[in-house]
């Protein structure tokens, strides 16, 4: 008995059946998602992101940043991947995270491993431009205890020619430049730092994940 076409019809149910379920549903559920518009103030939610957010992403994803952050804030009393604690106890979010929050991403950066704290709201939780630039090139000099390797790669040590460079990072010891030196952001630094600044994802409300109180 040739048993060749019911194989081919069972591969093609098979594969055709996989791509309902991983393909299909989730863009008929979520694909045609759309800002939330607030009535009042007309504002979106989540807001769109800028350009330079946008190519800065692509520096996030190249430097390898994704393997030891996650961008996903659990909700109730869900516990991190590796070690206990609740997001919303670590102050990583006030609310969980949604499918909607990243309609805007070309690539969602949920993570699997969190060697790092989430990275969802890094840009409300630490707003500052000098911060990020210190933190990617000291680490553990701004984060005491943190095995991040420092990203010195994208910086420059350049001598000062006249006045020094407004882009100049506030280093702290033992990594300030000598006298008449100076270390500046190259433009991917600039770029990842646009990044991380725009990630706000529990700053703005969102009607299917209320603010949540973290557990007592």
């Amino acid at each position: 008995m040739n048993r060749m076409p019911v194989i081919i019809v069972g591969a093609f149910l098979a594969f055709f059946l996989s791509w309902v379920g991983l393909v299909a549903t989730p863009y008929a559920q979520i694909g045609r998602a759309k800002p939330d518009i607030d009535d009042i103030t007309k504002d979106q939610s989540p807001p769109p992101l800028p350009g330079t957010s946008i190519q800065g992403s692509a520096v996030f994803a190249s430097n390898g940043c994704v393997y030891c952050h996650s961008q996903q804030v659990r909700g109730g009393n869900s516990s991190d991947i590796g070690s206990g604690g609740a997001d919303l106890e670590r102050g990583w979010g006030a609310r969980r995270t949604v499918a909607r929050d990243y309609m805007h991403d070309r690539m969602a950066y949920f993570g699997a491993v969190r060697n790092g704290p989430d990275l969802s709201n890094i840009g409300a939780r630490q707003p500052s431009v000098d911060w990020h630039y210190q933190h990617l090139y000291q680490p553990a000099v701004v984060s005491p205890g943190s095995i991040m390797p420092p990203f010195r790669f994208l910086f420059e040590k350049r001598r000062i020619a006249g006045q020094p460079s407004a882009d100049a990072v506030k280093l702290l010891p033992p990594d300030l430049p000598e006298p008449g030196w100076e270390v500046v952001p190259t433009n991917e630094a600039k770029l990842l730092v646009e990044y991380l600044l725009s990630l706000k994802r529990s700053t703005y409300p969102l009607p299917e994940a209320p603010e949540e109180k973290p557990p007592q």
